[in-house]
């Protein structure tokens, strides 16, 4: 892609986020995520394949679905209430619409159909863009507008999010898809605590993209995206192999890396709220996804491929991909643990 016109795109995309996170007002906010999803069309049909044409497709009728409904459940809200404003939600009809099409918009469960099968079609680094970048607008919009919703509603989304994804991901064989089940799995245990603590949605956010960056970037340097690849890579990079080891185990959740961090202050919080049966529900939901985690480790570490290659088998091969930011989001995805008594202070 022509560097000047991906410089366009990917400054259009920061536009629309910054659009939605600055705005009051339900129109700016619509607006912003109108950019954003134009934006990333053209980086997701790059390569010109049938199959990303198809999930672009997708992709463009489940966000245009969504933001119709923002724009008629927002236009209906004034209607009643006189008022355009955010913090002015006193329609429960409009509320609950907003509520799913923003659902819509991130893949919570049950509006996550879409998600799995997009997140297939795309290249590695647009996967990234799509797991990270894209779910910052909707998300601050569902924060801000968080006290206006039924807390029932939210407690129902986190919990079949967590269960689906969790569930969705065991019988995958395409990285890409297991990756997407785990966003829709993080994606609930964010908007479970919403109503009671939303610096601690926040907090899970930022450990979800580290994380997923992580996950991502190795994906990207390895060339891998089918399961029985993985198996592969420890020859080529054994130390690669170990830290991709670590992220995944991160994901799942495991201490002492970082992504124990958001899950265990998380179940505190819903104890403190006297909400124990939820929390039990959550962290035996976090124990499914924690077992095709496990897979994806066994199969990098502990099996041999069983392909009998008549050519040279690449050993220990030079990428001139930029490592750079693999390293960077590696480290953070795995040693931030120790610092949670200061992010609680």
């Amino acid at each position: 892609m022509n560097p000047y016109v991906l410089t366009t795109l990917l400054a259009s995309l920061g536009l629309g986020t910054t659009l939605t996170f600055a705005s009051s007002h339900w129109l700016l906010a619509w607006m912003g995520l109108e950019i954003n999803t134009l934006a990333i069309i053209p980086l997701m049909t790059q390569h010109h394949h049938p199959r990303a044409v198809e999930a672009t497709t997708k992709y463009f009728l489940t966000q245009a679905t969504a933001a119709a409904i923002i724009l008629f459940a927002s236009t209906t809200n004034a209607w009643i209430s006189g008022e355009w404003y955010m913090t002015n939600m006193s329609n429960p009809i409009a509320t609950a619409m907003i509520l799913a099409a923003l659902a819509l918009k991130i893949g919570l469960a049950p509006m996550h159909f879409w998600m799995p099968e997009v997140l297939q079609g795309l290249d590695l680094s647009t996967g990234l863009i799509l797991s990270t970048w894209q779910k910052l607008a909707p998300l601050a919009l569902i924060i801000q507008t968080a006290p206006a919703f039924h807390p029932l509603l939210l407690t129902t989304l986190g919990l079949m999010s967590a269960f689906v994804g969790g569930w969705g991901g065991l019988n995958q064989t395409q990285l890409r898809k297991i990756l997407a089940y785990s966003s829709i799995a993080h994606m609930g245990w964010m908007i479970i605590v919403l109503q009671h603590a939303p610096q601690l949605t926040l907090l899970t956010l930022l450990t979800y993209i580290l994380m997923t960056s992580a996950a991502f970037l190795t994906l990207k340097l390895s060339y891998a995206t089918k399961i029985s690849t993985l198996a592969t890579t420890w020859s080529k990079s054994p130390l690669l192999t170990a830290t991709t080891l670590l992220v995944l185990l991160s994901l799942g959740g495991l201490p002492p890396l970082t992504g124990f961090m958001p899950k265990w202050l998380i179940l505190q919080e819903m104890v403190k709220q006297d909400l124990p049966l939820t929390a039990t529900v959550m962290a035996l939901t976090a124990l499914i996804s924690l077992y095709f985690y496990l897979r994806l480790c066994y199969t990098m570490t502990l099996t041999i491929s069983p392909n009998t290659i008549t050519s040279t088998t690449p050993w220990r091969i030079q990428t001139n991909q930029a490592s750079t930011p693999l390293a960077l989001s590696t480290v953070l995805a795995l040693g931030l643990l120790p610092i949670t008594p200061t992010i609680m202070m």
